[in-house]
């Protein structure tokens, strides 16, 4: 059995993030054949171009982090019917300079949780949008928006609701026979 490396992608700078907290799950919930690790971005500065040609060291550090990574997983809030700022700028970050795209073929997914009733959905399809730009190849179904409640989460941060423990498996599940058939196909 293949073991991928995903790497996380927290679209909150808050250290107390729900998505943070349903990304720590998601760990604990991960097929023995994923092994998810977080890449963070609340370091990064902001993208700017001129940077290019002198590219920080905390920018080539995230860069060799997706790199390094078989898979890319974002889980995201939804801020003003999009993507946080943070997020947005460290997908800038990835692609840059032109020509040195990490994001180009690495297969990817999207989950999120917000108290509303559509939970992450606009933020995730604003995102799907990007990520085909840069070229990184979504998983289309199933789609994860989970309602937060108080409920979702207990003390140590697992899912409660067993339905949505074996909802977030079989997500799970199909994310890492996504990245198989990116990774098995031979021209990657």
């Amino acid at each position: 059995m293949t073991t991928y490396t995903v790497g996380y992608l927290v679209g909150s700078l808050s250290h107390r993030s729900i998505n943070r907290t349903l990304a720590l799950a998601l760990t604990r919930l991960a097929p023995p054949d994923l092994l998810l690790t977080e890449i963070p971005i609340g370091e990064l500065p902001l993208y700017n171009h001129d940077l290019d040609p002198n590219y920080p060291a905390t920018a080539q550090q995230f860069k060799d982090a997706i790199k390094a990574s078989d898979a890319l997983l974002y889980v995201t809030p939804e801020y003003n019917r999009s993507i946080p700022g943070a997020l947005k700028n460290a997908i800038d970050w990835a692609t840059r300079p032109y020509g040195t795209n990490a994001l180009n073929g690495k297969p990817s997914a999207i989950i999120g949780t917000s108290p509303g009733p559509i939970s992450t959905a606009v933020a995730q399809q604003h995102l799907k949008t990007i990520l085909a730009f840069t070229n990184s190849p979504v998983l289309g179904q199933p789609e994860a928006y989970i309602q937060y409640t108080s409920e979702l989460f207990d003390e140590n941060g697992d899912i409660k609701t067993p339905s949505t423990a074996e909802f977030l498996r079989t997500y799970l599940h199909a994310f890492t026979t996504h990245i198989r058939r990116h990774h098995d196909t031979p021209d990657r």
